[in-house]
C-alpha cells in the first residue's frame, strides 16, 4: 500500500452541479496535503519493505472455493430479529426446502458444497414466510451475493411473465457480475432476467419503443431502473422481492438515496408486499440509522466494525516521499510479487492518476489494463471481462470496482491513492478501504493489501 497525494474534484457526469461520485473523481483542483491513513498491520520504508511469505500466500488450485466459504471463522454475526417467527440455521441447502431445479443449479453450475455462515443465518429470513425485510453485513467475499440471488430465484413464479424481483446496484459492472450469476445458479429454472444498465444509444434500441419487461429478474442501476419505471416498460405490480447490493451507499446522502427512495416507494404503492433486502460489507452509523427507519419491521445481521478487516489479507504500507516512489516501488517489488500469485488490482483516486501511471508502467516495458467511468461503456465491459478470463494480470482502476467486483484470482491489490471522503477530503474513508481490501481474501482465500 502506498502513501497518498488524493484531489479534490468534482463529479462530470453532469456539470456543472451534481453531486459527487464515490466511484470516479476528476482532477479539475488542486491537491491537498498528503491525509492520515487507514491504520496498517506494519509501517515498513520503501527501502526496508519485507518480501511477504510467497508460500504462505499461494493458492491450492486443487482445492475447490467452497471449501473456503466458512471462513473467516472468528467472524461474529449478530442477528436482530423482530415478531415472533422462529428461525433456525442451514447446515445444508437442503435444509432451506429449495426446488430440485435451483438445487442442481448450486450443485452442478456452482460447485457449491454448503451454505457459508452468513448463507446459514440469512437465507431462513428471507425465504420463511411472512418474508420479512433484513439488513445484512457480513465480510467482504463471504458469499453474500448467493444470499440475494438465491432469495430472488426462490420467489420467483418462472410461469408468470413479468418482472417480481428487481436488484439495484451502484455501477454497470456489479449489476452484469449479479445477472452472470443469477444466470448461472438459475439455469435449470426456467427463470429469466434483464440487465438494466445504460446502454450505446447508437446501437441500442431506446427503452421507450422497446416491448416491456417480461423477465421474471431485473438487475441494474438505479437511474436505468427508474427511467424503465417512469416510461412504464418496467411494472411493479407484481414485485416479491427488492434488493440493494452494496445497500449503504445506495442509502447514502453522497450515493444513489434518492433514486432509491424514489423506487421503493414506487412499488409499496403498487405492490401488496414487496420483501426489501439490503446488503453491504460496511454500514456507517448514518447510514445504519436511517436504514433502520426506512426498514421499521424487518430483521438485521451485523458484524462489528472491528472484526471487518480480513484476517486473510496481510496489510503492508510503504513510505513513499513522491509519486515517482510509488511508481517504483509497484515496478520494481509489486509487480514481481503480483506475477507469483495471480491477479493485481491498483486503486488509485483519480481517472487522471489511472492514466499517468498507466503511462508510466507501459514506459517502464510493463503491461497493464486501466478502467474508470470515463471510458466507453463497451469497452469498459470488454476490459472487464479480459481481467476476469485471465488474458490480463494487472488492472489499475478508481474506485468504479472497489464494491462488490468479485474475481478470485485476485490477490494482490495495491492502494496507489488512499480513498478519501468526498464531503470532508482531508478525512481517510474507511469502508471503502475496506471494500478495496475485500478484492482479495474472496471466500477465504489468502492476499496482500
Amino acid at each position: 500500500m502506498a502513501d497518498n497525494n488524493s484531489s479534490t474534484d468534482t463529479k462530470i457526469e453532469k456539470p456543472p452541479e451534481v453531486k459527487r461520485a464515490w466511484a470516479d473523481e476528476v482532477d479539475d483542483e488542486p491537491e491537498p496535503e498528503p491525509e492520515p491513513e487507514p491504520t496498517s498491520s506494519s509501517s515498513i520504508s520503501e527501502e526496508k519493505a519485507p518480501e511477504p511469505d510467497i508460500g504462505s500466500l499461494t493458492i491450492d488450485e486443487t482445492k475447490k472455493a467452497d471449501k473456503f466459504l466458512d471462513e473467516p471463522e472468528d467472524s461474529n454475526i449478530k442477528a436482530v430479529t423482530t415478531g415472533d417467527t422462529l428461525y433456525s440455521t442451514a447446515a445444508t441447502f437442503e435444509d432451506l426446502n429449495l426446488s430440485e431445479e435451483l438445487l442442481k443449479g448450486l450443485y452442478v453450475e456452482m460447485k457449491f458444497t454448503r451454505p457459508s455462515k452468513i448463507q446459514s443465518i440469512s437465507l431462513p429470513m428471507i425465504l420463511t414466510p411472512p418474508y420479512k425485510d433484513l439488513i445484512a453485513q457480513a465480510h467482504n467475499g463471504s458469499g453474500k451475493t448467493t444470499c440475494f440471488v438465491l432469495g430472488m430465484l426462490s420467489r420467483v413464479d418462472s410461469k408468470l411473465k413479468a418482472p417480481q424481483a428487481l436488484c439495484i446496484c451502484p455501477t454497470r459492472e456489479l449489476a452484469i457480475q449479479n445477472v452472470e450469476v443469477l444466470n448461472k445458479m438459475g439455469k435449470y429454472t426456467g427463470i429469466t432476467s434483464t440487465c438494466a444498465i445504460p446502454m450505446d444509444r447508437n446501437h441500442d434500441l431506446p427503452i421507450a419503443k422497446r416491448q416491456p419487461i417480461t423477465d421474471q429478474v431485473v438487475i441494474g442501476t438505479p437511474g436505468t431502473i427508474k427511467k424503465w419505471m417512469s416510461v412504464k416498460k418496467l411494472s411493479t405490480r407484481d414485485m416479491k422481492i427488492l434488493v440493494f447490493d452494496e445497500a449503504d451507499h445506495m442509502l447514502a446522502e453522497d450515493g444513489f438515496k434518492d433514486d432509491s427512495l424514489r423506487i421503493i416507494k414506487d412499488i409499496e404503492r403498487s405492490s401488496a408486499h414487496c420483501q426489501v433486502l439490503l446488503f453491504s460489507a460496511t454500514f456507517n452509523e448514518t447510514v445504519k440509522n436511517f436504514v433502520s427507519r426506512v426498514v421499521k419491521d424487518g430483521n438485521q445481521m451485523f458484524v462489528k466494525k472491528e472484526e471487518l478487516s480480513l484476517d486473510v489479507v496481510k496489510q503492508y504500507k510503504v513510505i513513499c516521499p513522491d509519486e515517482l516512489a510509488k511508481i517504483h516501488v509497484i515496478k520494481d517489488k509489486i509487480f514481481e510479487l503480483g506475477e507469483k500469485l495471480g491477479q493485481t488490482i491498483i486503486f488509485v483516486h483519480t481517472r487522471r492518476s489511472a492514466s499517468a501511471l498507466h503511462t508510466a508502467l507501459a514506459d517502464f516495458g510493463w503491461q497493464c489494463t486501466t478502467i474508470h467511468g470515463a471510458i466507453e461503456k463497451d469497452h469498459r465491459d470488454k476490459i472487464v471481462k479480459e481481467f476476469k478470463d485471465g488474458l490480463t494480470q494487472v488492472l489499475i482502476s478508481t474506485d468504479l470496482l472497489a464494491r462488490g467486483f468479485d474475481q478470485s484470482q485476485v490477490n494482490v491489490v495495491v492502494n496507489y491513492d488512499l480513498p478519501v471522503k468526498h464531503e470532508s477530503p482531508s478525512e481517510p474513508d474507511y469502508e471503502v478501504y475496506l471494500h478495496r481490501c475485500g478484492r482479495a481474501g474472496r471466500f477465504g482465500r489468502k492476499g496482500i493489501f
